[in-house]
C-alpha cells in the first residue's frame, strides 16, 4: 500500500488486497477470515470499483474471487453479468463458465439450463456443457418447475424443463452432427448418457430413445478407429445385459475388414483403421469379461492370435520414429494381461512370459511407458530389483510424478537389498520435495508480477498438498534409516549419525491429521471388468496400510535416535522419576515411543487379519505383514525393552540388582533365539529350477533384509549395554586392586552379556556363511538349460526370455553381495564389543 501512495498505479493497490486474501487462506480460524481480512479487501477493491478505476482483467478476476470466498454468489454473478465481466476475455468461455458457477451455487436451475443449451447450440461437441444441461433437466422435473407465463424463462433464455423436450433436443443434435463436414461423438455419447439416466430414474422406454446396443454399434461403425472409442463406449457398456456380451462382440467383428493371407489362418487387418477397430473390440472382450470366462487353453490360445496380430501390426509401424508408439502395442500389453490372470491361478511359467513378450515390445517401441511400468511392477513382483532402476531412469519422470509413480521404485529399492538404488531413489524423491519450497515460491512471485492472482491460492494449495504427501514422510523416514544401517557405528558413531540428520526423539514432524496420498494407482493401463478393477475401498484400505506401516517405521526410528540421548552419566537412584524444568526424561520419552510402537504394531496386526487382496496391477502391499510373519517385529520390540532394563540397572547400580540383572539375562537368551529363528526363515533358494521353470522366492530375500537391519538395531542396543556395563567393571576391578582379594564376586550380568555378544557374533558368521552359499548357487544356475514348458515361444521370443532370465539371476546376486558386505562391516563392529 505504501508502494501504491507513492507510485499510484493498479497493480500496487491490488497487490495489497492480495496481500489480505493471502491472510486469510493461512489464518487458522476461518472466521476471523470471513469476517476481517476479505470484508476489508472486498472493501478496498469496491472502492476502486466507485471511483472507475478497476482497468485489467486480473482485477476483476481478484474481485470475483473475494466475492466468491464471501460466498456472496449473488454479488459475484452481477459483477460477470455486468459492465466489468465484459473484460474476463483471454479464457475461451471464461464469462459464461463463471455464471454457470455461481447458478449452480444459488441453484438457479432455470438459467443453468437455459445457458448450457444456449453453449450447447454453438458447440454440441462440449461435454462438460451436456452434463450441466441433464443435471438441471432433471432437478427441475424433481421441482416441478413450470416456465411464469407471459414472461421469459429465465435470464439467459427459453428453459427445457421436461424429458420430452431433452429427448428432442439430443436428437437434433444428432441430425445437425449428420449435416457437419467434422463428425462429432458428443451428440451420440449424449443420447447414452440420457439413457443412462432415464434407467436409472426407472422411466426409459417410453420415451423410445433407442436400444443402447444399437446404438453403441452405431458408434462404432462411425468411431471405431479412432483410439478414444473404447473409453467412450466402456462408461456405457453397463448399459447391456451380460447375456448380450458375446453376441454384441461378434457383431463388432463382423463389420471390421479383416482379411485371411497364405500364410496365416487368422483373418488380419489391411490398413491401421481395421487394425484400430479390431483393437476396440479386443480390448471391449477385455472389459466384459469374455477372456475372464476363459479356461487356460483358451487363454493360450488367445495370447497366441494376440501376439501374432502384434508382430503383423508393426508393418504399418515401420517408419515410426523411436519415440512414436507402435500401432499395434495394445495387443502386447492384452496379451500379458491374459498372461497374468494365468500366473494368478498358479502358473508359473506365465509370469516368465509376461517378461519375455514386455521386452520383446520394448524393443520395437521404446519410448512406451506402459510397456516400461508393467515390467517395474512384474520384476519387483519377482523380487528383482536390479533391472527396475534402469527402466524408472528412462520413464524420465518429470517434476510432480516423482510424489505420484516414485512408490514404485522406493517401495522395493531397499526390501529386495539394493541399497545403493535405495539411497539414490530416495535422494531423488527428497530432491523434488525440498525443490518444491523454492520452485512454488518463484511460481508466487511470478503470479504477483503478471496479476495472475486466481492461480496464488492454487500454488499454496499445491505446496501444502506435497508437503503433506504420504510419499515425502515414507521416503523422509526410510532414507534416514537406511543412512544409519549403512553408516551408524561403521563409518560415524550412532550419536553423530544422528545429530547429522538433527533427530530428535521427542519431535515427531511428520503431519498424520493432514497425511494425502498423492500416488496415482491407475497409472497402468487396465482393461479389468468393475468387480476385478482397483476399487476406491482398496485406495482407502491401501492407505490405512500405508499409514500404520509409517507410523512403525517413524516409531522405531525416533527409538533409535533415543539411544545417544541415554549415554552413561552417573545420576542418584530413581533419577528416571525426577524431571527437569517439567520436561519429562529421556528414558521416560522412549518408554513413551516404545508405547506407541505396540499399539501401532497392534493396529497393524488387526489390520491385516483381514488378509485384503489387492489387484495384481493395484497399489503395492507394504512389508508390514513380512515384518510380523518373520518375527523382526518381535526381536526389534524387545530390543526397545532391554534398554528399559539397562536404563533402570544403570540408575540402581549393581548392587540390589539381582532381579534386573536375571530379567536382562532372560532377555538376551530371548533374543538370541528370536534372532536364530529369523535367521532360520532366511534359508532356502532364492531361485530354483522346478519342472524346467524358474521360480523365485523373494520373501527369503525380504527376510534377509529384515534380519540385517534387526542385527543393526541389536548391535546399536549392545553398543549401550558395553556404554553402561564397561564403567561398573572399571570400578569392582579398582575395588578389587584396593582391596587386595582375589575373588570379588563379579555380578552375572557381565557373563551375560559377554556370552549374548560371542552368540551374535557366532550367529552373524553363520549367516554371512549362508549368503557366500547362496552367491555359489547363483552363480553356479545353468539358465541356458532351462526350457519353459509351454512350446509358445518362437525363435525370437527365445533371446528376450535368456535376457529376462539373466537379468534376474544378475539382481539376486547383486542383493545378495550388497547383503553380505554390510553384514561383514557389522561383524567388525560385534568384535568390538568387548567389556
Amino acid at each position: 500500500m505504501a508502494l501504491y501512495k507513492i507510485v499510484p498505479k493498479n497493480p500496487y493497490y491490488f497487490w495489497s488486497v492480495m496481500s489480505l486474501i493471502m491472510q486469510s487462506i493461512s489464518a487458522q480460524d476461518e472466521n476471523l477470515s470471513k469476517t476481517m481480512f476479505l470484508p476489508l479487501a472486498e472493501r478496498m477493491v469496491e472502492k476502486m470499483v466507485k471511483e472507475d478505476k478497476i482497468e485489467a482483467e486480473a482485477e476483476v478476476e481478484l474481485y470475483y474471487m473475494i466475492l466468491e470466498r464471501l460466498e456472496k454468489y449473488k454479488e459475484a454473478l452481477d459483477v460477470v453479468r455486468g459492465k466489468l465481466g465484459e473484460k474476463l476475455t483471454s479464457e475461451l468461455q471464461s464469462r459464461e463458465n463463471k455464471c454457470m458457477a455461481m447458478y449452480k451455487k444459488l441453484c438457479r436451475w432455470p438459467e443453468c439450463n437455459a445457458l448450457s443449451r444456449r453453449l450447447l447450440l454453438k458447440n454440441s461437441d462440449d461435454w462438460q456443457f451436456y452434463i450441466t444441461y441433464f443435471d438441471s433437466v432433471f432437478q427441475l422435473i424433481d421441482e416441478s418447475w413450470t416456465p411464469p407465463p407471459e414472461e421469459e424463462h429465465s435470464l439467459e433464455g427459453e428453459v427445457h424443463y421436461t424429458v420430452e423436450q431433452a429427448v428432442k433436443f439430443i436428437e437434433e443434435r444428432i441430425t445437425e452432427e449428420s449435416k457437419s463436414s467434422r463428425p462429432l461423438r458428443g451428440p451420440y455419447l449424449a443420447k447414452l448418457e440420457l439413457i443412462r439416466r432415464l434407467r436409472y430414474r426407472g422411466c426409459n422406454d417410453e420415451y423410445k430413445l433407442g436400444d443402447p446396443e444399437e446404438l453403441m454399434f452405431q458408434y462404432f461403425k462411425k468411431f471405431g478407429d479412432k483410439p478414444c472409442c473404447f473409453t467412450d463406449l466402456k462408461v456405457f457398456v453397463d448399459l447391456l445385459p451380460s447375456s448380450q456380451y458375446t453376441k454384441f462382440i461378434s457383431q463388432l467383428l463382423e463389420v471390421i475388414p479383416l482379411s485371411a493371407t497364405a500364410e496365416s489362418e487368422i483373418a488380419l487387418p489391411a490398413d491401421i483403421k481395421a487394425l484400430q477397430q479390431h483393437l476396440c473390440v479386443v480390448q471391449l472382450s477385455r472389459l466384459l469379461g469374455i477372456y475372464h470366462a476363459m479356461d487356460k487353453k483358451q487363454k493360450l490360445t488367445v495370447v497366441r492370435e494376440l501376439m501374432l496380430r502384434y508382430r503383423h501390426g508393426l508393418e504399418f509401424g515401420k517408419s515410426c520414429l523411436k519415440t512414436e508408439l507402435q500401432f499395434s502395442d495394445y495387443y502386447c500389453l492384452l496379451a500379458v494381461h491374459l498372461l497374468l490372470d494365468l500366473w494368478l491361478e498358479g502358473e508359473e511359467s506365465a509370469v516368465w512370459q509376461c517378461l519375455t513378450l514386455l521386452e520383446e515390445g520394448l524393443s520395437h517401441s521404446p519410448s512406451n511407458a506402459q510397456f516400461k511400468l508393467l515390467l517395474i511392477r512384474i520384476y519387483c513382483r519377482l523380487g528383482a530389483f536390479e533391472p527396475v532402476a534402469e527402466l524408472y531412469s528412462s520413464l524420465d519422470a518429470k517434476h510432480i510424478q516423482h510424489d505420484t509413480i516414485g512408490y514404485l521404485l522406493t517401495r522395493y529399492a531397499e526390501s529386495l537389498g539394493h541399497y545403493a538404488a535405495a539411497s539414490q531413489s530416495c535422494n531423488f524423491a527428497l530432491r523434488f520435495f525440498h525443490s518444491n519450497q523454492k520452485d512454488t515460491s518463484e511460481y508466487i512471485i511470478q503470479a504477483y508480477k503478471y496479476g495472475a492472482f486466481e492461480k496464488i491460492p492454487e500454488f499454496i494449495a499445491f505446496r501444502n498438498r506435497l508437503n503433506s504427501s504420504l510419499h515425502f514422510a515414507q521416503v523422509r523416514t526410510e532414507r534416514m534409516l537406511l543412512d544409519l544401517l549403512l553408516e551408524a557405528n561403521i563409518s560415524t558413531s550412532l550419536e553423530e549419525s544422528i545429530k547429522s540428520m538433527s533427530l530428535s526423539p521427542e519431535e515427531d514432524d511428520i503431519p498424520w491429521k493432514d497425511l494425502r496420498d498423492n500416488r496415482d494407482l491407475t497409472v497402468l493401463f487396465n482393461w479389468d471388468p468393475k468387480d476385478r478393477d482397483i476399487s476406491e475401498e482398496h485406495r482407502k484400505l491401501s492407505l490405512e496400510e500405508e499409514t500404520m506401516w509409517l507410523r512403525i517405521r517413524s516409531l522405531t526410528l525416533r527409538l533409535v535416535s533415543g539411544l545417544p540421548t541415554l549415554s552413561h552419566t552417573i545420576q542418584p537412584k530413581n533419577s528416571e522419576k525426577t524431571a527437569e524444568n517439567g520436561v519429562s526424561s529421556k528414558i521416560d520419552t522412549i518408554r513413551s515411543l516404545l508405547q506407541q510402537l505396540e499399539a501401532a504394531v497392534d493396529s497393524g496386526k488387526k489390520f491385516l487379519e483381514q488378509k485384503i487382496q489387492y489387484p495384481v496391477l493395484g497399489p503395492p502391499p507394504t512389508r508390514m505383514a513380512g515384518f510380523f510373519s518373520n518375527g523382526s517385529c518381535q526381536c526389534q520390540t524387545s530390543l526397545f525393552y532391554l534398554v528399559s532394563d539397562i536404563y533402570e540397572l544403570d540408575t540402581n547400580g549393581l548392587e540390589d540388582s539381582a532381579e534386573i540383572q536375571e530379567r536382562i539375562g532372560n532377555s538376551f537368551k530371548s533374543l538370541v533365539d528370536r534372532l536364530t529363528d529369523l535367521f532360520n526363515k532366511c534359508k532356502g533358494d532364492l531361485i530354483e529350477v522346478r519342472d524346467g521353470t524358474l521360480k523365485t522366492h523373494p520373501n527369503l530375500l525380504e527376510n534377509l533384509v529384515f534380519f540385517v537391519e534387526t542385527i543393526s538395531i541389536a548391535l546399536w542396543v549392545s553398543s549401550y549395554c558395553d556404554s553402561v556395563l564397561r564403567p561398573f567393571k572399571s570400578n569392582l576391578q579398582k575395588k578389587k586392586k584396593k582391596k587386595k582379594e582375589s575373588s570379588v564376586a563379579m555380578p552375572p550380568v557381565f557373563t551375560h552379556f559377554l556370552d549374548y555378544v560371542t552368540e551374535l557374533q557366532t550367529l552373524t558368521s553363520n549367516v554371512i556363511d549362508h549368503i557366500k552359499g547362496l552367491e555359489i548357487i547363483l552363480t553356479a544356475l545353468k539358465l541356458e538349460d532351462l526350457s519353459l514348458k509351454d512350446t509358445l515361444l518362437l525363435q525370437e521370443e527365445k533371446k528376450f526370455t535368456k535376457t529376462v532370465q539373466g537379468k534376474v539371476q544378475s539382481s539376486y546376486h547383486h542383493s545378495v553381495q550388497e547383503i553380505g558386505e554390510l553384514l561383514k562391516k557389522r561383524l567388525d563392529t560385534i568384535k568390538k564389543l568387548k567389556i
